[in-house]
């Protein structure tokens, strides 16, 4: 009966709210940052709206923020991915004003692709060098003070929960801007809808993590390994065990 009941409800009124919800963010993202504050269009729409999907999802949050951190400080944040709802946990309760980098391919999506575009969020080829390059450049003039990068390093979704291996991208954004990385921990979205099902486990907990900002002043490509490393395992470090 739970499981029935779950079913109903996750296609009768999670995704009628999910949809809804997705349309009107895009077309508030695409009228505000077209004739108003970019940096405020841009991130506050996607942030409530990121909350009502959680909430709608019946969500149990916990929230771990850091005070180390200056809101006036750009950072590039990395994450670890979960999951789809990775994507909400981070864009609703980081608690900084984001933009992602992303998949070439989330262009495509209706309405919220071309959404991310006029927001001024990073599409990423990564199929080669100079692709990349681009994506560096692009992320210059889009961030502005206060405003962050946020890349999840292992460039896809985990199918079992435990971290993948991560890529340079991240890491190579950071040292070439010299911006500090600021590792973070995801943990639930696994539970709550996994890569490539349908089916959602309603009402599951969900924690973020952010932890303390690593300086990379000074640091070169040489570094990036060491870098690496180091995120990983922090990041790690708060993983639940069942994932670790």
């Amino acid at each position: 009966m739970k499981g029935v009941l779950s079913f109903l409800y996750q296609w009768l009124i999670f995704i009628p709210v999910l949809v809804v919800t997705s349309i009107v963010t895009a077309i508030l993202v695409m009228l505000g940052c077209s004739i108003g504050n970019r940096k405020f269009w841009g991130y506050t729409p996607p942030e409530y709206w990121s909350k009502i999907v959680c909430r709608a999802a019946l969500c149990k949050i916990t929230v771990r923020q850091n005070d180390k951190l200056d809101p006036d400080q750009s950072y590039i944040f990395v994450a670890n991915h979960q999951g789809a709802f990775d994507i909400f946990l981070t864009y609703g309760y980081l608690g900084h004003n984001i933009k992602w980098v992303q998949k070439h391919e989330l262009r495509k999506i209706p309405f919220v692709g071309k959404a991310s575009e006029i927001a001024g969020h990073v599409f990423v080829d990564s199929s080669n060098t100079r692709a990349l390059s681009q994506t560096i450049h692009k992320a210059e003039r889009e961030l502005e003070k206060g405003v962050s990068m946020a890349i999840f390093p292992e460039g896809q979704r985990t199918y079992t929960g435990k971290m993948g291996k991560f890529k340079k991208g991240a890491y190579i954004i950071a040292t070439q801007m010299q911006l500090p990385i600021v590792p973070v921990t995801l943990n639930g979205p696994f539970d709550i809808l996994k890569i490539h099902s349908r089916a959602m486990n309603l009402g599951k907990k969900m924690e973020i993590i952010v932890h303390d900002p690593i300086p990379t002043e000074g640091l070169t490509e040489l570094d990036i390994p060491d870098l690496m490393n180091r995120t990983h395992k922090i990041i790690e470090s708060e993983l639940w065990d069942k994932y670790k």
